[in-house]
C-alpha cells in the first residue's frame, strides 16, 4: 500500500495529493454526513436542518481556504521539520511521516477553519467538548479521503497504464 505511492510522492508532496482527494465526490459526502451527525447529535444544540446548513458552509468554506492551504502548509513541512525528520529518522520510515503529517495538517487546518465559520459565522459557542467532537469529525472525515488515497494511489504522471 504505501509502496504503491512511492512514485507519486517523488513527484508531488503528500498533503497535495491529499488535497486533491479530499475534494472528489466519496470523502465529500462521506464527510458531510459525518460532520452533519457530529453538528446534531454532539452537544451542539441544533436541529437537522439547521446542522445541514452549518455543516454545507463550514465545509465550503474550508474547502475554500484549504485547497490552497492544506498544500502550502504541506511543502512548508516538506522544506521545514520535514527536512529534519528525513536526517533522522531511517529512509525507509520518513514516507511515512510524511503522510502522517499531511494528515494531521489537513484535520488541523479544516478544524480550525470550520471552527471559526461555527463559532463567529453562526454564532455557536464553542468549548473544549464541541470542538474536540468537530476536530473527531474532521478526522474521520480526512480520514475517508487519506484511505481513498492508500487503496486507489493516484496515477503517475507521464506513465503509460
Amino acid at each position: 500500500m504505501w509502496n504503491s505511492l512511492n512514485g507519486v510522492a517523488d513527484l508531488v508532496w503528500p498533503a497535495l495529493v491529499l488535497e486533491q482527494r479530499m475534494l472528489s465526490v466519496v470523502p465529500i459526502v462521506a464527510g458531510l454526513i459525518v460532520e452533519w451527525l457530529a453538528l446534531w447529535l454532539g452537544g451542539f444544540g441544533l436541529r437537522w436542518k439547521k446542522a445541514a446548513v452549518v455543516d454545507v458552509v463550514m465545509n465550503a468554506t474550508s474547502a475554500l481556504i484549504g485547497i490552497f492551504l492544506i498544500p502550502a502548509l504541506g511543502m512548508g513541512w516538506e522544506y521545514g521539520p520535514g527536512q529534519l525528520v528525513h536526517r533522522l529518522i531511517p529512509i525507509g520510515m520518513t514516507f511515512q511521516i510524511d503522510w502522517l503529517a499531511a494528515f494531521v495538517i489537513a484535520v488541523a487546518v479544516t478544524t480550525a477553519i470550520e471552527a471559526c465559520v461555527v463559532r463567529w459565522g453562526f454564532r455557536i459557542p464553542l468549548g473544549l467538548r464541541r470542538f474536540s467532537i468537530l476536530f473527531g469529525a474532521n478526522a474521520v472525515s480526512v480520514g475517508f479521503a487519506f484511505v481513498s488515497v492508500m487503496m486507489h494511489p493516484a496515477p503517475m504522471p507521464g506513465v503509460w497504464h
